[in-house]
């Protein structure tokens, strides 16, 4: 069966099609580049523009996989957390979508969807296992005995580790989205140079905080009125070093109090390759099977939606038109215990 996938829940406007035996059909994205020119994402900017995109890139996602609205059994759609007004553009596409073609729709959790990503490249997901999603508006820390139950390990106290980056991009005059532009910047400096804090490592518990390493950067910043672009290397390199320690320290620490084998990366940030090859050398060394998506995958994409919404209706879910949005909430476990 063919399911369609649609992602609006920040400012990608992205719709995939896939099948179980098939894989991913197709996956086509419409980035708003707008954004760039503000330093962040403007919520009211982005609802419009997935209003005036969605359409488009359904027409020509169906007519790169050669289909049609009827050849889909069902539909699935991130309904949260997100900007709402972005949720509420793609549910609203969705269910009209639905009620059109007389088809199922489903409500896709897009931390879930995240996490379930890892099993487009193929593999189905190795539970019990540990999951870290990591990107511009969540942190979160889940261990994972079976797909369907999804318990909070941990998660951040302020900043997400995306938005940490994007402030640290900001200050350094790097521009937006930060998680890429810090990486560059990052590739010529010192990751010893300068010894930014690392909040909550070591100690008890699963949880994040960024928002001191922020302050630090900051004032690091300031006391220096003319940063040389080896200065800007220097403190993106250490800033980025900082970051990773943290997640990859958590993520190892969850995992041998849980008990379980194999740890999963998700979100935009597991694309960043620092943190990839850090949690690559925790996880050998303590023993871990260590899995990421494909870097295709990291960013938000309809590609985990559809993927996650196949596996809820083939359990025979519909949400039909009393779908609604969430902005805020952690996972929530749909499969029995047992």
């Amino acid at each position: 069966m063919i399911v369609l996938g649609i992602e609006t829940s920040c400012d990608d406007t992205s719709l995939a099609l896939y099948a179980r035996d098939r894989g991913v059909l197709a996956n086509l994205t419409a980035s708003q580049l707008i954004h760039e020119e503000y330093g962040g994402v403007v919520p009211e900017i982005a609802s419009r523009q997935h209003m005036r995109t969605l359409l488009s890139v359904y027409d020509a996602l169906l007519a790169r996989a050669g289909l049609e609205g009827d050849n889909l059994a069902g539909i699935g759609v991130s309904n949260g957390p997100g900007l709402v007004g972005s949720l509420l553009v793609g549910v609203g596409f969705a269910k009209s979508l639905a009620l059109g073609l007389q088809k199922p729709v489903v409500g896709v959790h897009h931390i879930e969807a995240h996490v379930l990503s890892n099993e487009l490249q193929g593999d189905a997901l190795k539970t019990p296992c540990v999951a870290l999603v990591v990107s511009g508006g969540h942190t979160s820390l889940y261990h994972v005995p079976r797909v369907g139950r999804y318990e909070l390990a941990g998660g951040t106290r302020d900043d997400a580790a995306g938005e940490a980056f994007d402030k640290i991009a900001k200050l350094l005059g790097l521009g937006f989205p930060g998680g890429p532009a810090v990486q560059r910047a990052a590739e010529t400096g010192d990751p010893r140079a300068i010894d930014f804090p690392r909040a909550m490592l070591g100690r008890h518990g699963f949880d994040f905080s960024f928002s001191g390493l922020k302050t630090a950067v900051r004032q690091y910043v300031d006391a220096r009125p003319a940063l040389t672009p080896r200065d800007v290397a220097d403190v993106a390199a250490s800033a980025q070093a900082a970051i990773v320690d943290v997640l990859v320290d958590r993520t190892v620490a969850c995992a041998r109090d849980r008990g379980v084998r194999h740890a999963y990366l998700a979100g935009g940030v597991a694309a960043n390759r620092s943190l990839r090859a850090a949690m690559q050398a925790a996880c050998d060394a303590a023993g871990i099977s260590y899995h990421a998506p494909l870097l295709e995958y990291c960013t938000d994409n309809g590609a985990m939606v559809a993927r996650t919404a196949e596996i809820l209706i083939s359990a025979g879910r519909d949400d039909r038109l009393s779908l609604d949005v969430f902005t805020r909430g952690a996972i929530v476990s749909w499969a029995d215990s047992s």
